[in-house]
């Protein structure tokens, strides 16, 4: 099998339209065109250079994946211009009265008429999603074809918010095309300080510029320290030399977003916090509380006004985002008294599932973050939602539908589209109900073109497509006519799995579903003499933004008080895990029957699902063997008689090989595809390295710790 470099698919993602992939044998057929090498792309000369740009792009995209080579031409009076055989991009002020009733930022009309292609944008970003659009039109049919007809569409959700999924605020060019070619308009960028992110120096006004070039916003996420209450009477200068100060030195940076974790304050509310910010040296750790990050302080209102007063001092039009993250499981009264108490002139963001009580069986489970086994919306949304609507406040939500969650950790992206959809229509349905309006949509793991994402763009635009409909398209175009049952099969099982059999829990996605095949199996009997925590460090990258810190490695419930005690739970997660696993094994096999009919030219990209897939189905393996792990190593504790303890350390010994072989089978997925193991705020956690660590670390415990138990029980 072919290896690939580390970080080799960034290659990958530069690449954002894709070559050669005309079908010869597509011809225009009755009610269609086809653009050929007599046709011109037609700007006016006035364009902007998102226009020029989008026109440039277009051009590109025909002659690298359609082989038509086009002229790109200036006119002064686009409106007039009357040649054949040409696509004609305007502005509603450049084709006067077409466009009148475009009434949306980004919206567009498109005529397609036998020989010539109109497209009107209310602005030249509407230009670009226009362009766009006839992109995705030409890869569904593999041919510069499209039918004749008109039509006008609009967003339905903006902004539609994503971290980098190249690197930590790392943004080329050319993911900013991706980016924008999948219909997403702000980036999100970690900031500390000016020009400085978790993960070092960064132009913001540089990235501002780039990125508005492709018709995106970018947003800054707040890590800035705050370190005064509002009722201090220095509080106004600390907040003009922190959030003022970064809005100072790039007034064209869209907003700022503000969760409770990741900048704080040292609220007044003791009653409910310690009153002092997690960090602190003098943070009072035996009280109970939770520092204010964790809680709806009802000062935060105050903050937020300081905030706000700081920032729109040096950015007039900023927008205010305050997510309620941290503490959804915090009783209703308080968490909506605060939405009640916010500001009217900020946004409101919501994570959408997170905090829901599931049942499963005879146990609670509470939806962690972030999970697609549940499509939402959860009842800590609802209930947000609907006061937010009430007082009038702007609401986006958390939705991730970029494509991934914590569920998988180490994953491009979770190919279950049918599941996604259902979340697609839950986020239609706030919509119309509580007036959601912008998304969301990655976190530290980024975006990654995929089936998900290209899903979320047909649904996420007016007219939206079904997504039945739409992804039998996609499935006929990247694996061919013939493997589309297969492809369909495959789908419509891993999206029924997660759905039904995905168990989300903290200790699962702080440990093996974060990382995979790479978590080491630690035996609970401590006889290293070290007498301290029993957690192994697993390696990561130095300049990683998290690397192992958000990796828990001593496998063990993590308790709270919306969900059934572990001990409860374990028995009915790894029935539930084994379902699953034998559901994705099954969609596995109707990949591998897809891949046999699927023409050559087309296998490679179909491979690395399968790759993707299989992945995902070890990582299913080495969750259940962990719980079963666990388990045995608490009866193994409070076994007193030896032949049982001997043949609980047999079980032991067994999951243990079995988890070796998982690590060996992982191997060479990871090795061809490098975008497996790897996620943008842990960097590598399961590449070959990690999966070779974790192999030597089981079989020294099986060498050290459990051989010296064994002993141990002889004695006599």
């Amino acid at each position: 099998m072919f290896k690939e470099r580390k970080y080799g698919f960034r290659n990958r993602l530069n690449v954002v339209h894709k070559p050669d992939r005309r079908d010869s044998a597509v011809k225009a057929g009755k009610n269609e065109l086809e653009i050929n090498d007599d046709w011109k792309i037609i700007i006016s000369s006035g364009s902007s250079p998102l226009t020029v740009k989008a026109a440039k792009d277009l051009q590109d995209y025909l002659f690298t994946s359609m082989s038509v080579s086009v002229l790109l031409k200036k006119v002064k009076d686009i409106a007039q211009f009357s040649e054949e055989n040409c696509i004609i991009l305007g502005t509603k002020v450049d084709l006067k009265s077409w466009g009148k009733d475009l009434k949306l930022s980004k919206s567009y009309k498109l005529d397609v008429s036998p020989n010539r292609i109109r497209v009107c944008g209310f602005d030249d970003r509407g230009i670009a999603q226009a362009c766009y659009y006839l992109e995705d039109l030409m890869n569904l049919n593999e041919a510069p074809v499209l039918k004749l007809g008109t039509e006008k569409r609009q967003p339905l959700f903006s902004p539609r918010m994503v971290h980098s999924g190249w690197g930590i605020d790392q943004f080329p060019d050319a993911h900013l095309s991706a980016i924008a070619h999948a219909g997403m308009d702000a980036i999100l960028v970690f900031a500390k300080d000016v020009d400085m992110t978790t993960v070092g120096y960064l132009d913001f006004n540089e990235l501002v510029d780039r990125a508005a070039a492709f018709g995106i916003d970018v947003y800054i996420y707040s890590y800035l320290k705050s370190l005064k209450h509002p009722e201090e009477k220095d509080a106004l200068e600390h907040y003009r030399n922190t959030y003022g100060k970064i809005f100072k030195a790039c007034p064209q940076a869209k907003g700022v977003i503000l969760v409770g974790e990741s900048c704080e304050f040292p609220s007044r509310d003791t009653v409910n916090t310690t009153g002092k910010v997690h960090s602190s040296p003098d943070d009072d750790t035996g009280s109970g509380k939770p520092s204010p990050g964790w809680w709806p302080c009802y000062d935060y209102p105050q903050w937020l006004e300081m905030i706000k007063q700081a920032v729109r001092e040096c950015s007039p039009q900023a927008e205010i985002v305050f997510w309620t993250y941290n503490w959804g499981y915090a009783p209703e009264k308080d968490r909506l008294a605060l939405v009640n108490s916010l500001p009217d002139d900020i946004t409101l963001l919501v994570t959408f599932e997170m905090f829901e009580q599931i049942r499963k069986d005879n146990i609670v489970l509470t939806a962690p973050d972030y999970t697609i086994s549940f499509a939402g919306p959860g009842q800590y949304f609802a209930g947000e939602a609907k006061t937010a609507k009430k007082k009038n406040i702007r609401l986006y939500a958390m939705s991730n539908t970029a494509g991934m969650t914590w569920d998988f950790g180490v994953v491009p992206y979770i190919p279950v589209p049918f599941q996604w959809s259902r979340r697609h229509d839950a986020l239609h349905e706030a919509r119309k109900k509580w007036g959601l309006s912008g998304l969301m949509e990655s976190h530290h793991y980024g975006f990654y073109p995929s089936v998900v994402s290209e899903l979320a763009k047909w649904s996420f635009w007016s007219p939206s497509v079904k997504a039945a409909d739409i992804l039998k398209r996609i499935a006929e175009r990247d694996f061919g006519e013939k493997a589309v049952p297969q492809v369909i099969k495959c789908w419509k099982i891993w999206s029924d799995a997660i759905r039904d059999n995905y168990i989300a829990t903290n200790e699962d996605q702080y440990g093996p579903f974060r990382i995979g095949p790479s978590y080491p199996l630690i035996f609970h009997p401590d006889i290293t003499r070290k007498f301290g925590s029993q957690e192994l460090p697993m390696p990561s990258a130095p300049f990683a933004h998290f690397g192992r810190r958000i990796v828990k490695t001593f496998y063990h419930p993590f308790e709270n008080a919306q969900h059934s005690p572990g001990a409860v739970r374990m028995p009915v997660e790894i029935k539930q895990l084994k379902k699953m696993r034998n559901q994705w094994r099954k969609g596995v096999v109707s990949l591998e029957k897809a891949l046999e009919l699927t023409p050559p030219q087309k296998q490679e990209d179909a491979r690395r699902m399968l790759l993707l897939g299989k992945f995902m189905e070890n990582t299913i393996i080495t969750v259940i063997n962990l719980k079963k792990w666990y388990l045995l190593n608490k009866k193994l504790l409070v076994e007193s008689n030896r032949k049982p303890a001997e043949k609980i350390l047999q079980q032991l010994e067994k999951i243990a090989y079995d988890e070796i072989k998982n690590a060996e089978n992982t191997l060479p997925l990871v090795e061809a595809d490098s975008r497996l193991g790897w996620e943008p705020s842990m960097e590598y956690m399961t590449d070959a390295e990690h999966l070779n660590w974790k192999i030597n670390q089981v079989e020294k415990m099986l060498e050290g710790g459990v051989a010296v138990y064994k002993e141990k029980l002889r004695l006599r």
